[in-house]
């Protein structure tokens, strides 16, 4: 009898075990979702789409992206926590849900309880473009051009409760300045309209930037990190500008809904972590000046919790409050 039941329970664990091992192995067998929270056409895009890319090559499955913005990224984010946990829908999200946490009064969602971390895609440094209607040429003259004009300038950003609508109040409350917050559904139709003139300035990611900057449609004043980005040299810190105590990155980041199988975060971690070093994902996180990701749900997850602590601090700080 003894005998009967150690073959029935190795019989059992046989099917329990072995379909376990091959759900993540035959994962994906048809095309996996990328939801990105934001219009097409801005920072989010600018990673999210070679990622893609790159992923579809490596799994010989098309990960799709799908567009979803509104509400500071929140709609999109709600959009994934409430879909299937079987792998085949991911958020492609940014800095800014941990902003969310803080200021907004009631989230649809829990970011730390309804979605799952995977990995870090990118990270960037931002950088404060005017339009070259505005007459400065560096931080300094910005400040004395918007304490001069009070209330005169209109700062653009990616929504409420973006790290761009947060990195403008707090460079008004280290600065003492005025300047009108305008937000837009996304980081693309902000820059269409700082582009146009619609707008003054931005406190971008350089993803969105870089391009303009290139092209010098758009006048960069500094970057927000402590170092200069290697992609732009010549543009000073805020720090070397005259503002201390400021830093701000954006960054770029995978999460799944609550309960996608551990095999299948864990493997596709794995091939992002493998899509950085191909050769075409350098060179287009080099010329945005980003840092690559691909650390693990594990690293990634308790980098979350700290971000949610330093958005809180700043928003407490600035005031920022959504209801």
């Amino acid at each position: 009898m003894t005998r009967r039941i150690s073959w029935a329970r190795r019989a059992l664990l046989a099917l329990i075990v072995v379909p376990a091992l091959s759900f993540a192995q035959a994962w994906p067998n048809k095309p996996v979702r990328l939801v990105s929270p934001f219009p097409a056409g801005g920072g989010t895009d600018a990673f999210a789409r070679p990622l893609a890319a790159q992923l579809s090559q490596q799994l010989g499955q098309q990960f799709v992206i799908d567009n979803r913005g509104g509400a500071g990224g929140t709609i999109g984010a709600d959009h994934v926590a409430k879909s299937a946990p079987d792998g085949y829908t991911f958020l492609v999200g940014a800095v800014h849900h941990t902003i969310a946490v803080s200021v907004y009064a009631k989230l649809p969602y829990d970011l730390e309880k309804d979605l799952v971390p995977v990995t870090m895609v990118a990270s960037v440094p931002s950088v404060v473009v005017v339009h070259p209607k505005i007459p400065t040429n560096s931080i300094k003259e910005l400040i004395a051009y918007a304490k001069a004009n009070p209330g005169k300038l209109n700062f653009a950003s990616a929504g409420n409760g973006t790290s761009h609508h947060l990195a403008g109040e707090l460079f008004k409350v280290l600065t003492g300045t005025q300047i009108n917050h305008v937000p837009y559904k996304g980081a693309g139709p902000a820059m269409q309209d700082l582009l146009g003139g619609q707008v003054d300035l931005m406190f971008d990611g350089m993803g969105t930037s870089g391009p303009q900057i290139r092209s010098q449609k758009l006048r960069p004043l500094a970057v927000t990190t402590a170092a200069r980005s290697p992609a732009f040299p010549d543009i000073p810190t805020m720090a070397e500008a005259g503002v201390s105590n400021y830093e701000v990155t954006t960054w770029y980041a995978i999460w799944a809904p609550a309960g996608t199988p551990a095999d299948i975060v864990n493997k596709l971690q794995q091939e992002v972590a493998k899509a950085m070093q191909a050769p075409m994902m350098k060179e287009v996180w080099s010329q945005q000046g980003a840092t690559a990701g691909g650390n693990t749900p594990a690293e990634f997850a308790q980098f979350v919790k700290q971000e949610i602590v330093k958005w809180g601090e700043v928003a407490k700080a600035a005031g920022a409050r959504i209801d």
